[in-house]
């Protein structure tokens, strides 16, 4: 922690935390939708489930297939979402300056996503990141993907950091338990995407953040495990 109360450093899920990212997805599922001939969904129905990943956005968008048919869509939404990556998401208000204030204080950060990595390298740059961002992890770059805590413990070693002075967050509960099992603090972050029936206060993060721009100051942040 540094006299400034700001980490030493801090790794982001993608989607959900720094990024919203569900009107892209709404867009992908409504035009596989419209390509056989249904009816769109709505923003509502797909947003709880934008962390859940791409088998879940499928299951809202087609609910009445089976389990198989369903996971046979997978490529194709895969697919159009590349096509149309960035054209509606947005990052979400008071992230630029939260990552502005981090900068400021010399707080390396870097992104952990659950996102395939080639996903998550073309949308980086549309967000001018990449010059900022010291590490990014896709859910496909290693063996393991969250919830376990190898590519958390990846980064760190990357970014050349003790996990123990590192501070993770994230806004489902696999990200709060991949943090934990790496020895890491977190952040359950309250502005991203969640189902009715989850439960921020079960899953064990030092603190839940209602707004990024609360991470702005150096004391919002808890204290890393160091």
């Amino acid at each position: 922690m540094s006299e400034s109360g700001f980490p030493q450093a801090v790794l982001f899920d993608l989607d959900g935390t720094l990024l919203d990212s569900a009107p892209d997805m709404l867009a992908t599922a409504n035009a596989m939708l419209a390509a056989r001939g249904r009816a769109p969904i709505s923003l509502d129905a797909l947003r709880p489930v934008v962390s859940k990943g791409s088998r879940a956005m499928v299951s809202v968008a087609f609910p009445a297939l089976g389990q198989v048919e369903r996971d046979a869509l997978v490529p194709e939404f895969l697919d159009r979402y590349e096509a149309l990556i960035g054209q509606h998401a947005v990052v979400f208000d008071g992230v630029a300056g939260m990552l502005d204030a981090l900068d400021a204080a010399g707080c390396a950060w870097g992104i952990v996503t659950n996102k395939p990595e080639y996903l998550a390298r073309l949308i980086v740059p549309q967000l001018g990141w990449e010059a900022r961002c010291k590490v990014l992890i896709g859910g496909d770059t290693l063996a393991q993907r969250k919830p376990h805590p190898l590519p958390l413990l990846v980064a760190a070693e990357r970014m050349r950091i003790d996990p123990a002075t590192c501070i993770y967050v994230g806004d489902d509960e696999r990200d709060i338990v991949a943090a934990n099992a790496a020895g890491m603090a977190s952040v359950a972050a309250l502005w991203g995407y969640r189902l009715e029936a989850d439960d921020p206060l079960a899953w064990g993060a030092e603190s839940m953040i209602a707004h990024p721009a609360q991470l702005q100051r150096g004391d919002a942040w808890p204290l890393a495990r160091a």
